[in-house]
């Protein structure tokens, strides 16, 4: 696998200038080694510097050797324990890997960090701000969309379908009933809907009066004259318009009275007699059945979805600003409340030491499987581009601190 880094064209110019640097101090080293050699034989002062210099070599060949023994063969010899970087790379990067974990993705110290970076604090004092929730929550829309778009409509269909008819199903409508009922008599909603069932039908009976009319003709035997029809129809029909407006008008009619009675008994019905549970029941099972409601159910989720897309792309719909003013609020709280900064801070830690003890050793082992499959010459090269220039300054302190130990000690020969 060959790396693909960044640019390092500048790093290798200035290992190119360290080893020439490196290098050149060898040089110089020997030649003053032959100078000092051929012109003074070593004699008097020329002896100490025939001294250091030979030191200096000695020290800046010995440096040069275990540098360039790090990433190749020196001098192309395939001398024992040379190469290291390329041989052992598959090792180095196991040992990397170790280091890693066992030194750094730890609880202690990853969770000291990420405590010290006050996360729920911070995110609140940014989350507070109205234009970053903005931002969130279009990005939160965004994410929703394209989630949506993605999903298979016909199975997001089945499964949204088979949920609702499942939690539906699952539902006892019994008890639901009976507690709106009991809702709409504590507040007297039936008794309204009584008195505009009742003036909706006393508007009937006047739109229909007519017709009615004839209806009573019809059914009256021959021999009965028209004109006592029209007095039995008209008693009649005074009377169920009376009647019905009475009912309308006082609150405490007695026909008001029953219907509350009514009421409130089948409430009770609903939640303790078991044949009028049974038929809500079975009531229920056959609207569920009925191929319009499975029809409609099975509908839900392009209902949904478009309403979803619709309300993520607006800016200005009721999903993005309530999105919006949650997060806020969200923020707002993270920023002020101490006690939920710690609970918050608890469910980081708690996921971070879960994440640690699980895969710990597999963030490791990213490190050691990536260098095994980097190739060996091209990691030896990009290493000594990266850490070259420091190791040259190994050869450079070579030379120079090998002549001069090579300096002291010939002087001490001298004395002695």
């Amino acid at each position: 696998m060959t790396l693909h880094l960044p640019d390092t064209r500048p790093a290798v110019a200035a290992l190119r200038r360290m080893k020439a640097v490196a290098g050149g101090l060898l040089l110089v080293a020997a030649l003053l080694f032959l100078v000092s050699t051929v012109v003074g034989n070593g004699d008097g002062a020329w002896g100490y510097l025939q001294a250091m210099s030979e030191a200096a070599m000695v020290g800046g060949l010995a440096d040069w050797f275990a540098v360039t023994a790090l990433f190749r063969h020196p001098l192309g010899l395939p001398i024992p324990h040379t190469a290291i970087i390329p041989r052992k790379k598959d090792q180095i990067g196991e040992s990397l890997g170790a280091f890693v974990r066992q030194n750094f993705l730890t609880e202690e110290i990853v969770g000291a960090h990420v405590a010290a970076a006050a996360i729920p604090h911070r995110a609140g004092l940014w989350l507070a701000e109205p234009q970053h929730a903005a931002q969130l929550g279009e990005e939160a829309a965004l994410a929703l969309a394209g989630a949506a778009a993605v999903l298979r409509d016909e199975d997001i269909r089945a499964a949204v379908a088979g949920f609702a008819e499942q939690r539906l199903a699952a539902i006892e409508a019994a008890p639901v009933l009976a507690r709106v009922i009991d809702i709409v008599v504590a507040g007297g909603q039936h008794q309204v809907a009584l008195s505009s069932g009742l003036r909706a039908l006393m508007r009937f009976l006047d739109d229909n009066r007519d017709m009615l009319r004839r209806r009573v003709s019809e059914e009256s035997p021959d021999w009965v004259p028209n004109w006592v029809d029209d007095r039995v129809f008209t008693r009649l029909f005074t009377g169920m318009q009376s009647f019905l407006a009475d009912i309308a008008s006082q609150d405490d009619h007695e026909f008001r009275l029953q219907f509350d009675d009514r009421l409130r008994k089948y409430a009770t019905a609903l939640r303790t007699d078991p044949a009028t549970i049974t038929r809500i029941e079975d009531a229920k099972r056959q609207i569920l059945e009925h191929e319009a409601v499975r029809s409609w159910i099975g509908s839900l989720w392009f209902t949904l979805k478009s309403a979803a897309l619709s309300a993520a792309d607006d800016p200005e719909s009721d999903l993005r600003r309530t999105l919006t003013s949650v997060l806020v609020q969200v923020g707002v709280a993270l920023r002020d409340d101490a006690e939920l900064q710690n609970k918050v801070e608890s469910w980081i830690q708690a996921a971070l030491r879960h994440v640690l003890r699980r895969y710990s050793q597999d963030l490791a082992a990213l490190i050691s499987t990536t260098v095994a499959r980097w190739d060996a010459a091209e990691t030896s090269r990009r290493l000594e581009v990266q850490i070259g220039r420091d190791l040259q300054f190994i050869r450079v302190n070579g030379t120079l601190v090998g002549s001069l130990v090579g300096l002291v000690i010939y002087t001490i020969s001298q004395v002695l």
